[in-house]
């Protein structure tokens, strides 16, 4: 029998100075068995980077054809795609060809710098691609952060992020790996 995903309740409020974004959103995560607390969070933190009333979460690790999280516009076309994670090529090239824009959010360090050693080449012919690593130390920040309820807040200000459960905050800088030549807006 296979194992049931965690439901995590969060209530995130968000202040996006860079895009002039806020919005408070009541969020129902589900952690798939195989899926760390790290992971999900970095999904949380891709959500509050991302934010939009349309945005929304794929239907998890074990669907292929969906995203950790996607925008849709009224016709049902991708403006969005967003992968968590070191994804293979395959599903990088599918999502280029199926979205706007596409962006990968990479966490854990050596591993995650492997992984875009090895598909540089092909990754940088996608024009529509955006590559963010998250440092080990903020990924683990946030895994520490995860409750299953929670309330946080979360700032967003000259590319420094702070997300804070009232206790504790979490500073974190992502580094952008690969970028495209006109960044996608919402």
């Amino acid at each position: 029998m296979a194992s049931n995903a965690t439901i995590f309740k969060t209530t995130l409020q968000i202040s996006d100075m860079d895009r002039q974004y806020y919005g408070d959103h009541v969020l129902t995560l589900a952690r798939h068995p195989s899926e760390t607390d790290e992971r999900m969070m970095v999904r949380l933190l891709a959500f509050a980077l991302h934010a939009d009333e349309a945005l929304s979460f794929g239907r998890g690790l074990s669907t292929e054809e969906e995203p950790a999280l996607w925008h849709k516009d009224l016709t049902g076309a991708i403006d969005l795609w967003v992968e968590v994670g070191q994804p293979d090529e395959k599903t990088i090239r599918q999502a280029c060809g199926r979205a706007k824009q596409v962006y990968i959010y990479t966490y854990g360090g050596r591993g995650a710098d492997h992984w875009w050693e090895k598909n540089l080449a092909t990754l940088n012919r996608f024009n529509n691609l955006v590559v963010m690593n998250l440092p080990v130390d903020g990924s683990r920040a946030l895994a520490a952060l995860a409750q299953p309820s929670m309330q946080l807040q979360c700032t967003i200000q000259e590319g420094q992020i702070w997300i804070a459960d009232g206790e504790t905050t979490a500073h974190i800088e992502l580094m952008i790996v690969k970028d495209t030549p006109t960044p996608f807006r919402q």
